[in-house]
Parts: structure tokens; C-alpha cells; sequence
């Protein structure tokens, strides 16, 4: 169990964007996508402004949105990368376990890795997550590189669709056939 301290708030420029997107495709009958909220427990809570400032997590989160897109359902989690490299500490061995099984199970998922210092967001194709997870286990890098991320997955966006990362599911089940 981690106890909590603001760190939450990491990623909340990114999560903000994907909800506004979800809220669009949402209103146009594209997709239902939820965030899922981590659930804690509060330790301490500001009286005054009745604020929780220290809290521990009840349970290991699976990923950050699920839902369905055309029937298909999809799960992924957002992440942001402020420097080349992304650490794959950052994705926690439980949420691989999920993201497999919620393939095996007929979805879709991966992740939405936003490097915030050059402005661009990808979609990680789960498959992708998966080899520089097992490189990892194999014993290679416990990362991977900016210049390994598949330039032709680049998120943009479109009109009120700040991440239109729709486009991208498709490609990835393009990509199954």
C-alpha cells in the first residue's frame, strides 16, 4: 500500500485532455469511455478546508479509462514522460497482468504516453508495451526510448477531440487482421 501526497496529481494535464476528448466522443455517440477513480482511504484531513492531505490506496488500480468504442472494448492508461526515456517502473506489473488479460479476453488496450517536453502524445500498442516489458525481463533495459516509440502511432487532435486517439484504435485493429 502507498500512501499519497499530491503525487495523484501527476499526469492530471494529460487525464484532463483525454476527458475532454472522452466528453466529445462521448456527445457524438462514439465511444463510452470512464475514467477509473484509485480508491484510497483518507489518514488526515484539513479541518478547515476539509481537504484530505494524506491518504493510502485501498487497492492496486488496474488502468486509468475503460469502456467501449463501437462495441469494442477498450482499456489504457495515461502516462506522461517529461524526458526521452520512459521508465517502465512507471507501469506497475498488475496493470500489464490486466491489459493482458483484457485482451485475451477480446479488447483492446494500451497506453497513452505523452512526452510532454516535445508536445506529442502516442498511443502504445499493447503488443508493443509487451516486448519492452519482456526485454525488460529478459534482463535488458528497464526503459525505453523516445526514438523506439513508432512515429506513425503520433495522437493529434481534431476539432473539440484534443487526443482523437480513435483513429489509432483502428490501426491497431487494422493491424490484427
Amino acid at each position: 500500500m502507498g500512501t499519497w501526497k499530491t503525487r495523484g496529481l501527476r499526469g492530471s494535464a494529460l487525464e484532463d485532455l483525454i476527458n475532454r476528448s472522452n466528453e466529445s466522443y462521448r456527445e457524438k455517440g462514439l465511444a463510452l469511455i470512464q475514467k477509473i477513480p484509485t480508491p484510497i482511504t483518507p489518514i488526515s484531513i484539513d479541518k478547515e478546508s476539509r481537504h484530505i492531505t494524506l491518504a493510502y490506496f485501498d487497492q492496486k488500480s488496474t488502468v486509468d479509462y475503460i469502456g467501449a468504442v463501437q462495441g469494442i472494448p477498450i482499456c489504457f492508461d495515461a502516462k506522461e514522460c517529461a524526458v526521452n526515456t520512459f521508465p517502465l517502473q512507471n507501469i506497475h506489473p498488475h496493470q500489464v497482468a490486466f491489459m493482458e488479460e483484457f485482451e485475451r479476453q477480446g479488447g483492446i488496450a494500451f497506453i497513452l504516453l505523452s512526452y510532454t517536453h516535445k508536445n506529442e502524445i502516442f498511443y502504445l500498442p499493447f503488443v508493443r508495451l509487451k516486448e519492452f516489458w519482456k526485454r525488460m525481463e529478459d534482463g535488458g533495459r528497464k526503459s525505453f526510448t523516445y526514438e523506439e516509440v513508432d512515429q506513425s502511432w503520433k495522437v493529434g487532435s481534431y476539432r473539440d477531440v484534443f487526443v482523437h486517439y480513435l483513429e489509432m484504435i483502428q490501426k491497431d485493429l487494422t493491424g490484427r487482421d
